[in-house]
């Protein structure tokens, strides 16, 4: 039981040291340059074992993909914003940041393939959200978040390049120049270095926001506030999840392509939303909640969806490696 959920754990006890070291961490949490790193690497390290290869095959037939990438994109920051209504303004702003960053880089292919899905629809998307996110995250935080708290846009563009987009590309060029045999043969060790990545990313953002709670007498909002968080970022995922499987059907797309538009157009990833959360001085707690949702609620999901596959490949499907791979 520990090892298959030693990540969920780890991110509990990241939370706890956050919160209980704010200030003795506070000259680390504060820090530029070592947030900016931590995050540069991570996605590096996620995106090695990338195989865009693999996307030739969504290329000739781009409906799903496309139908995918503008719910994830579009869809779900709008239902987000709506969910929004009534929360704190850092927990309201913390569900917004988690809703505009892109796909998982590597969990939403896990998923869509073992559960029956066609998962070069997953990657597509993965790669498509990664390297636009530079420009629609911004835009997204201005629009919907710019009340609220103060967004430079261009500042944003520009972060978001040089921490999503270029260890992305440069990734795939280190694959080109003979990095890629090395790479699949490590994958496991590069997931884990990326979460312990994430992990530290939990523990500064737990920092900052413990000393921003020490030196506030309003905090986040009371439990109250922090269940209504909980609900409205599960519903905005599976909400998304359903409109992504029913809109392909209604397209006319087949089960393995229905599957994928789901899980891809409703997923999100941690390492960016944290950094998002840190530069806009909003509460993280949503994005943590996001990412523990869909590792648990789509776990299941997909194990139901496998069970129904005649493939005995996918109906072989286990937590542990959904967790191994999540980022």
């Amino acid at each position: 039981m520990l090892t298959r959920h030693w990540f969920l754990i780890a991110l509990a006890a990241a939370l706890s040291l956050g919160f209980a070291a704010a200030e003795p961490l506070s000259p680390l949490a504060g820090s530029e340059a070592f947030r900016y790193g931590v995050v540069a690497v991570v996605l590096l390290l996620m995106g090695l074992p990338l195989h865009p290869e693999s996307m030739i095959r969504s290329l000739r037939k781009p409906v799903a993909w496309i139908l995918a990438v503008v719910i994830n994109v579009a869809v779900v920051p709008l239902l987000a914003w709506a969910a929004s209504a009534g929360l704190s303004t850092e927990l309201a702003g913390g569900l917004i940041v988690a809703s505009v960053v892109p796909c998982t880089l590597a969990s939403a292919s896990v998923w869509t393939r073992k559960a029956g899905g066609d998962d070069s629809v997953a990657m597509m998307v993965t790669v498509v959200t990664n390297l636009a996110c530079f420009v629609v995250a911004p835009l997204w935080l201005v629009m919907l978040l710019g009340q609220r708290v103060e967004i430079d846009l261009s500042d944003q563009v520009v972060k978001l390049g040089l921490l999503v987009a270029l260890p992305l590309v440069l990734a795939q060029v280190l694959r080109r120049l003979g990095a890629a045999v090395w790479a699949d043969g490590h994958r496991r060790s590069l997931a884990l270095g990326a979460q312990v990545g994430i992990l530290v990313m939990v523990v500064v953002g737990a920092s900052q926001g413990g000393q921003r709670l020490a030196a506030s007498d309003t905090g986040s909002g009371g439990g109250a506030d922090w269940l209504w968080m909980v609900v409205a970022v599960v519903a905005v995922h599976l909400v998304a999840m359903v409109m992504g499987i029913a809109s392909a059907r209604l397209g006319g797309l087949g089960r393995p392509q229905q599957i994928a538009v789901g899980i891809a157009g409703s997923q999100k990833t941690l390492m960016v939303g944290l950094q998002l959360a840190l530069d806009c001085g909003v509460s993280m707690l949503p994005m943590i909640v996001y990412h523990v949702g869909q590792l648990l609620l789509d776990t299941v999901i997909a194990q139901r969806w496998a069970a129904k596959t005649p493939n005995p490949k996918t109906a072989e499907f286990g937590q542990e490696e959904a967790v191994s791979e999540q980022g």
